[in-house]
């Protein structure tokens, strides 16, 4: 018996999650119909403008940060090189956006999203615990957004 996990077990797995993360709910950890794009899609730019909470940033900015996370991952991994990114400027400043602003957001997380994904697929082996600590933590990031997303449009939609 292997103790290691094979690694088209672990991506297939990791393809998975990040299906219910960002698209269809297979009812591992969400319910259904609340995955990412799935709630993006009920959201007017009228509410992702909307500051949530007295200190806290717009929904606008939570879509904007996960694509740049997702961004960030796939060029450390790709170039191998782990620098320091400008993680607080999103938070300073996204805030109001057009309708057409919003469709921007939400096309440019889908197109992070895609590289992420084909970045998976170009991995052929995962060479050490960092990289497959970073894959897991792709899923736990947007999920962690995810729910801050939803969690805000519970307010809103009072």
């Amino acid at each position: 018996m292997s103790l290691q996990i094979q690694a088209n077990h672990f991506t297939t797995a990791l393809y998975l999650l990040l299906d219910e993360s960002f698209d269809n709910v297979h009812g591992l950890f969400l319910d259904k119909g609340t995955s990412l794009f799935e709630t993006l899609a009920t959201v007017s730019a009228e509410e992702a403008s909307i500051p949530v909470g007295g200190r806290c940033a717009t929904l606008a900015a939570q879509v904007k940060h996960t694509a740049f996370y997702l961004d960030v991952v796939d060029r450390e991994v790709r170039s191998g090189q782990h620098g320091q990114a400008e993680w607080g400027k999103i938070w300073r400043e996204t805030s109001a956006v057009t309708p057409q602003e919003w469709e921007g957001l939400k096309t440019d997380l889908r197109e992070s999203y895609d590289r992420i994904k084909q970045l998976i697929a170009d991995t052929a082996e995962w060479p050490s615990e960092y990289e497959i600590a970073g894959a897991i933590a792709v899923v736990a990031h947007t999920a962690y957004h995810l729910g801050e997303i939803r969690q805000a449009l519970c307010t809103l939609k009072r």
